[in-house]
């Protein structure tokens, strides 16, 4: 990149190029949306047109009324409010990526606490997470300990583990 480039940059905005690439990244997130189950995507922090232009999208069959139809979900999404929050609900999904990674090792830290601390874990990520099932959880502490003392795998931590994985993903989706 020239100075000149720069120059233009910064006194006129954003270059077509840089316009161009935005854009592109925004249809490649389209795409990712159109390969997210019907569940996944009612968790999505997006808009009833969004929603609607997703769900059309699994209609078109021809290849360039699906590019351009991809065109016009880019164009929502970036009207939407919060286009990065979107991107990082989606990267949740994704197994490899930073934002799966994080919630899991979050979700393993609390099982492990819940079952060597007890109760007192379990207030504590109640209060994290006041949307869960705090007797189901008490239970599932319980069951998991038992499991530990008994040095039997009966699989009552990696049900607590699941339970642990799904109320994160929900309050986080509910405050990103």
């Amino acid at each position: 990149m020239s100075e000149h480039d720069s120059y233009e940059d910064d006194e006129f905005g954003k270059s077509k190029s840089q316009l161009k690439r935005e854009m592109q990244a925004l249809q490649d997130l389209g795409k990712r949306m159109l390969e997210l189950s019907r569940d996944q995507l009612d968790t999505l922090p997006i808009s009833e047109t969004l929603k609607s232009a997703v769900a059309e999208s699994h209609r078109i069959r021809q290849h360039e009324a699906r590019r351009r139809h991809l065109q016009y979900i880019g164009k929502v999404i970036r009207r939407e409010d919060d286009p990065d929050g979107i991107k990082r609900a989606i990267d949740a999904f994704d197994a490899g990526s930073e934002e799966h990674t994080r919630r899991h090792h979050l979700a393993e830290r609390w099982r492990d606490r819940m079952i060597s601390e007890g109760d007192s874990a379990v207030g504590e990520f109640f209060s994290y997470c006041p949307t869960s099932d705090l007797q189901h959880l008490r239970n599932l502490a319980r069951n998991a300990r038992k499991d530990l003392e008994k040095e039997k795998n009966t699989g009552q931590a990696k049900k607590l583990f699941r339970y642990l994985r799904e109320c994160i993903d929900d309050a986080e989706a509910a405050n990103p």
